[in-house]
């Protein structure tokens, strides 16, 4: 009697013993095209590993990295996908990283300063972030 108690017991906690032992995925995605079908295919590729992951038990942790004609997407005023951004930062666990060298350049080469979206942070270069997440550790995703 005692060991169907203890079996039962072991079966309603398994599916929780599992999820507690999710892994914890990280994920670079890189973006630098000013494209409104790749910039929404990156967000796209975003929010489906999210709920992957999520279905599986697992945590995801997401970093993308905007450079070039791609920092548009985080630039206020001129992002064709400021909306999803704005709701995706709410709900994903999920960062933007924009690129303080491409900041500069639009600045130098149009005289006015770049505004970018509050979701964004400002990293010093996206190439060297994206480095820097691939060693460690971070999968790279190029929509």
């Amino acid at each position: 009697m005692i060991r169907r108690y203890a079996l039962a017991a072991m079966l309603a906690v398994a599916p929780l013993m599992a999820m507690a032992d999710g892994k914890t995925h990280h994920v670079a995605i890189h973006v630098d095209q000013n494209d409104p079908h790749t910039l929404n295919m990156a967000l796209n590729n975003a929010q489906n590993l999210a709920a992957y992951y999520e279905e599986q038990g697992d945590e995801v942790v997401i970093e993308m990295v905007a450079y070039g004609p791609g920092l548009h997407m985080l630039v206020d005023g001129k992002s064709p996908v400021k909306d999803r951004i704005e709701t995706m930062s709410l709900e994903l666990p999920i960062t933007f990283s924009a690129c303080a060298n491409t900041i500069a350049g639009i600045e130098k080469r149009t005289g006015e300063t770049v505004t970018l979206l509050d979701e964004a942070e400002v990293v010093p270069s996206g190439v060297v972030r994206l480095i820097e997440l691939q060693e460690e550790g971070y999968a790279y995703i190029r929509p």
